[in-house]
């Protein structure tokens, strides 16, 4: 096997877009809990309550839906030049931009399916104004409680059209793991589960059936407990916020999860996905067949379909 690598620090934050960006905000802000830290052009910078950073959601108003970005944090300025290096080998780099109110110059470049991404090391470690600041002085900035009062960015879902060039890309360019896959009765890779650190994910990549390209199926905050999913599912009941499916249990990864989509149609997820951790430098992928995908999730409701169709933007006809 070959030495894992360290160069990557985490999942940083996901710029999405909306055509509904008052309703988006209202949506993220008051029922999701996020607050907002500041504010550049046509985006809002959001973060959940325990986030470090200045912000893992920038709310970018737009014509389209879906995403325009994923932003990696690398472990130091040296792993940074060495991961520049690596994307530059693979032929994907696009090139440095200023960086914006979240962080500092930021290398971007495309997976193979087309989606944007970016690596930086320089960031704006968010600072809580007094009416926000914690009793415990090793978390971020106090519970406040808020709608689903979510703690940390988590995951994002991104759609492909052939997810074993991005199963080959991820490793070689940012030095992901692969922690579990579904490989269909075809030979196929129907999805892809990544971890840069000992979190069991942080980026998940799944077939798109309709044959588009650079499609958004979903981000993810946790939250603590169970408990707290079931109450969103309240939240989101008691606001009229569409709920897709869920709570249910997931087979792969074993999280516990609720589905809505916010006003503009972009799918959010409300998880407890913190408890497995992948501490073994020597794991090897587990891999679901598709007889053992089509027995559904875990226990709960069967899988519905719009999980397997609906992405954003939606697919051209």
């Amino acid at each position: 096997m070959s030495e894992p690598c360290t160069d990557t620090a985490h999942l940083g934050h996901v710029e999405l877009l909306t055509n509904k960006p008052e309703e988006s905000l209202d949506f993220f802000v008051n029922i999701i809990g996020l607050t907002e830290s500041g504010r550049e052009g046509g985006s809002v910078y959001l973060r959940a309550w325990d986030d470090y950073e200045f912000a893992t959601l920038k709310l970018t108003a737009s014509d389209t839906t879906g995403t325009r970005h994923v932003g990696y944090r690398a472990a130091s300025p040296q792993a940074l030049q060495r991961r520049v290096a690596a994307i530059e080998a693979l032929g994907a780099g696009i090139g440095w931009t200023d960086g914006d109110m979240s962080h500092g110059p930021a290398y971007q470049f495309h997976d193979p399916d087309g989606h944007l991404f970016e690596i930086y090391y320089e960031t704006n470690t968010y600072v809580a104004p007094q009416s926000e600041r914690p009793a415990l002085k090793n978390q971020a900035q106090r519970n406040h409680s808020r709608g689903c009062a979510v703690r940390r960015l988590d995951h994002v879902n991104l759609l492909a059209r052939d997810v074993s060039l991005i199963r080959d890309f991820l490793p070689k360019a940012i030095g992901s793991r692969v922690t579990e896959q579904i490989v269909l009765d075809n030979g196929t890779v129907g999805g892809c589960w990544f971890t840069i650190n000992n979190k069991s994910y942080d980026i998940v990549y799944t077939a798109d059936f309709t044959g588009s390209s650079g499609r958004f199926h979903h981000v993810t905050y946790a939250v603590d407990q169970r408990e707290q999913v079931l109450q969103a599912a309240d939240i989101f009941l008691e606001n009229g916020v569409f709920i897709e499916t869920g709570p249910h249990k997931h087979a792969i990864q074993q999280t516990f999860f609720l589905y809505v989509w916010e006003p503009a149609g972009n799918r959010v997820e409300i998880a407890n996905a913190g408890a497995r951790l992948i501490l073994a430098p020597d794991w090897e992928p587990v891999t679901w067949t598709e007889t053992e995908r089509k027995k559904g999730q875990a226990w709960g409701l069967k899988t519905v379909e719009s999980f397997h169709t609906h992405g954003t933007p939606p697919a051209k006809s």
